[in-house]
């Protein structure tokens, strides 16, 4: 198997430029000579010969030394093992519902009732997690969509961001049609051999200009495959809600999901579409969602290298140590 070459610290190889200008500095790769002389006339010989031929020898060794050195700062290394790695060709953009409905107190976190927000912050989050190898971005949307992070592989930006996202950010309101647009939109120039939208709501499209329909029309043309997912019990769920004099209380609300409009988006797009009405139920719909895109590609990583720093390394001190030693002996410049 060939191996990899490759420089650790590439940048460091600018500095070779600046040797050139060392040289010109040093008098053109010469010293000068220093000499007491008797008399003018010596004087005016010895000055038609500013640069003696061993002080150019011992300029050039000096510059090959740190040329040497700064090669090795470089870490030049060959790779000469490599494992195979799976990594995946899917890009998906989250879509997350963040109007007011999603304050609704129907799902639980460890035994205690909280908003549905809280919970698919949490679920999200850990899904995120289970995809190192994707290339993930985030809409949310109420009223209308707006982007919380562009595609990417950074895991612990994504994670922030997600951490950022809560209710009241834009005007309140529920437009699916348009948060799968926008989706649509982020994905439009991806390259990706897989690209997905997975969204979750809570309710019906009641804002936006853009139907959902025509928009998943719009996924199904570019090749994008849209999951859906409805968010929220059967029947009534406890929704804080605060009076004219600002006290909050509960109050049971019909929860209102369009489940036949999230299934025509996802049958368009040759997705599928769930509904979760509990924490477990969101966290496994998530769960099967990770396992139905599993596509991956092989990959080379080369892990092992050999290090060649050393044989510049070596050779540069020595012949810097040289060129100290020649002159402080043997070619020392007379006082």
């Amino acid at each position: 198997m060939t191996g990899s070459f490759q420089w650790v610290h590439p940048h460091v190889l600018w500095l070779l430029a600046l040797l050139p200008v060392l040289a010109i500095w040093k008098g053109r790769w010469g010293r000068p000579v220093a000499v007491r002389m008797p008399s003018t006339d010596d004087a005016i010989r010895v000055g038609a010969r500013p640069h003696s031929k061993i002080g150019g020898w011992l300029a050039f060794l000096g510059l090959l030394a740190f040329a040497l050195l700064i090669v090795s700062l470089a870490r030049p290394r060959l790779g000469r093992g490599s494992t195979d790695i799976e990594a995946s060709g899917i890009d998906i953009v989250l879509a997350l519902d963040v109007s007011g409905s999603m304050e609704a107190l129907d799902f639980k976190l460890d035994g205690k009732p909280v908003n549905r927000l809280d919970v698919v912050k949490r679920v999200v989050g850990e899904f995120i997690g289970q995809r190192p190898n994707d290339k993930l971005g985030m809409v949310a949307f109420a009223g209308r969509p707006y982007l919380v992070s562009p595609l990417t592989h950074d895991q612990a930006f994504l994670a922030k961001r997600l951490a950022d996202v809560k209710m009241g950010q834009v005007e309140d309101g529920t437009a699916i049609g348009s948060a799968i647009a926008a989706s649509v939109n982020h994905l439009r120039n991806s390259n990706a051999k897989s690209r997905i939208i997975i969204l979750l709501t809570d309710g019906i499209n009641n804002a936006g200009a853009v139907n959902p329909q025509t928009a998943a029309e719009a996924a199904k043309a570019l090749g994008i495959k849209i999951y859906t997912i409805g968010a929220g019990t059967r029947g009534d769920a406890p929704v804080p809600v605060r009076d004219a004099f600002g006290r909050s209380h509960l109050q049971m609300m019909k929860v209102e999901i369009d489940e036949e409009m999230l299934r025509e988006v996802a049958t368009a797009t040759s997705g599928q579409s769930f509904r979760a009405t509990d924490t477990d139920s969101l966290t496994n719909i998530y769960s099967a969602i990770n396992q139905l895109e599993t596509t991956t590609r092989k990959l080379k990583k080369y892990q092992q290298y050999d290090e060649l720093y050393l044989w510049f390394l070596v050779p540069g001190l020595c012949l810097l140590l040289l060129e100290l030693v020649l002159n402080q002996t043997r070619f020392r410049r007379l006082p």
